[in-house]
């Protein structure tokens, strides 16, 4: 993994568009005074309909670009990519993706065993979350299921928990999981927390929605920690955002996502 002798340099983050910014947005949180470069691929989302050998492209061009930049670390914080690119993670360095965090915290909250999966098809197709969680407790029953619908919502700006077309979409594709009386729930694509109050209405409150957002955020913290990596000033804290695509439709999305209100540059950049 990167984890450079220099703690104040910046994190790296990167995901396919806008749902990696669920990450930095806990960081942000959990590690007021790390300076984070994210990237968001946003020319190429979505990940999660792309074959196995373009995801890896796609992840190892993301990754090369944020070398390039001098950060301490990487992270993955795309679903897609942590699932069906984990070897590529591995191979280039990268500190963590979301689906180990996500698993272990799942497994740590179910209370009957039984866990249900969420994410895209190219994430589901891996049933990457299933061998974590079978690895971690091979009791575990595990339930998987594919939202691709999910993601188009969220990047439009179409998530409120009153709309009854979300509630209808997000109900089709969660009723089975009532059936099979999961206790636990995997949010596993970092743009479904924002879909977090919808599903809960489905889903009911008793059932634990795993954010993967905050539970990367969480371990990428504690590792910083252990290795004695973490920043130590807050004033030096700043936010560089890059994209590949237009920046105004993402400036206008991202506000949706981060929920604070902190000064960050914005630039569109070519990483192919």
């Amino acid at each position: 993994m990167i984890l450079l002798k220099k703690n104040n340099l910046p994190i790296g983050v990167f995901d396919s568009g806008l749902g990696g910014l669920t990450v930095v947005c806990e960081l942000s949180r959990i590690l007021p005074n790390e300076s984070i470069i994210y990237f968001g691929d946003t020319g190429r989302v979505p990940y999660g309909v792309r074959s196995k050998e373009t995801i890896i492209r796609y992840s190892s061009q993301d990754i090369s670009f944020l070398k390039s930049l001098n950060v301490k670390t990487i992270v993955a914080a795309c679903g897609t990519v942590s699932s069906v690119a984990a070897q590529t993670l591995d191979d280039l360095d990268v500190l963590t993706g979301v689906v180990r965090p996500t698993a272990l915290a799942a497994s740590r909250l179910t209370k009957n065993g039984k866990i249900g999966v969420i994410g895209t098809k190219a994430t589901i197709k891996s049933r990457a979350y299933s061998r974590q969680l079978k690895i971690i407790d091979e009791k575990l029953s595990i339930f998987e299921k594919s939202c691709p619908l999910f993601v188009p919502l969220v990047e439009n700006g179409v998530t409120s928990p009153e709309d009854p077309v979300v509630l209808e979409i997000v109900r089709r594709y969660l009723i089975d999981f009532k059936k099979h009386g999961i206790d636990t729930l995997i949010l596993g694509c970092t743009h479904y927390p924002i879909l977090k109050d919808a599903i809960s209405k489905i889903m009911g409150k008793n059932i634990n929605l795993i954010d993967s957002g905050r539970e990367t955020a969480l371990f990428v913290a504690n590792t910083l920690e252990k290795s004695s990596l973490l920043a130590n000033d807050s004033s030096k804290a700043k936010y560089s955002f890059f994209v590949s695509d237009e920046i105004e439709s993402f400036k206008f999305e991202a506000d949706k996502f981060l929920k604070w209100n902190v000064p960050y540059s914005l630039e569109k950049v070519n990483v192919q």
